[in-house]
């Protein structure tokens, strides 16, 4: 994969993928303010898939869960300029106002299409990508003039950045049927149910008699027969947004799972 960044600061980036495609499951630390200059981007989330292009404008909420997939378009690479609206940042920025924000359970993707003042803000940090010497406190200006631009055309984004609770303990079974598609690490899934790793291992074989991993693949697999069998999705596809990283070893597990192949459910042998 030939991967290309530039940086302002860490905070702010020009991120360019030349490849056929980028994929990865994700849990956003930070906030992102997202701007596409080209390519096309899927991100797959609980609530469903949506699907970006050059132009569009969002917000990921941090501590969310999403599988990410990158596409070049049009004969141009997935091209995107990133920031990363932290929380030491915002909580800076909110702790000269008087904000209460209300509590949100899951915050959705905030989609923002070709907005003006946005894209104004955004399209004034092209220049300085490519600049040696750049002026004092650039970037807390800009993401600063991000962040008010924000805030006057969402009457509810403050419920989402100014927010900065961590996860706290829930319903193990009930997260776990929601968010199993995300090919993420034990650790990661024990920190947003509010527990240790320890805790979290003890309490999946309580609820679900099974240890993690083979749950985990069992119902990837699963939901993989439903996409095949009902959607007729191809097998690249499915392969990726079930939660698999490989689609020989996906194909491998699904035939030695259900004593057929994919290609064989789709053409009506299974």
């Amino acid at each position: 994969m030939e991967y290309q960044a530039k940086y302002i600061t860490e905070d702010i980036k020009l991120s360019c993928y030349q490849d056929k495609f980028f994929k990865s499951d994700i849990i956003f630390d930070q906030h992102m303010l997202v701007w596409f200059l080209s390519g096309e981007t899927k991100i797959v989330r609980t609530g469903g898939t949506q699907i970006f292009q050059k132009g569009d404008i969002f917000l990921i909420p941090r501590n969310q869960l999403a599988t990410i997939i990158n596409y070049p378009k049009d004969g141009f690479p997935h091209k995107t300029v990133v920031m990363h609206l932290t929380t030491g940042w915002l909580r800076n920025f909110y702790s000269k106002l008087d904000v209460r924000p209300a509590a949100i359970d899951s915050p959705g993707i905030r989609h923002y299409a070709h907005h003006p003042l946005l894209e104004s803000c955004l399209s004034s940090l092209l220049p300085y990508f490519d600049m040696t010497s750049l002026p004092p406190d650039l970037a807390n200006l800009k993401i600063t003039e991000a962040v008010t631009i924000l805030r006057s055309i969402d009457s509810t984004i403050d419920n989402i950045l100014a927010n900065f609770e961590e996860p706290g303990k829930i319903d193990l079974v009930d997260y776990m049927e929601k968010n199993f598609m995300f090919n993420m690490p034990l650790e990661k899934f024990s920190y947003l149910t509010g527990r240790s790793l320890t805790t979290f291992k003890r309490d999946f074989k309580k609820v679900f008699s099974s240890t993690p991993q083979r749950w985990l693949t069992r119902k990837r697999l699963e939901l993989a027969h439903y996409q095949f069998a009902e959607k007729k999705m191809k097998p690249i596809d499915v392969c990726y947004e079930v939660g698999f990283e490989n689609l020989s070893h996906f194909s491998f597990a699904f035939k030695k799972h259900f004593g057929y192949a994919p290609s064989e459910l789709l053409a009506g042998k299974g």
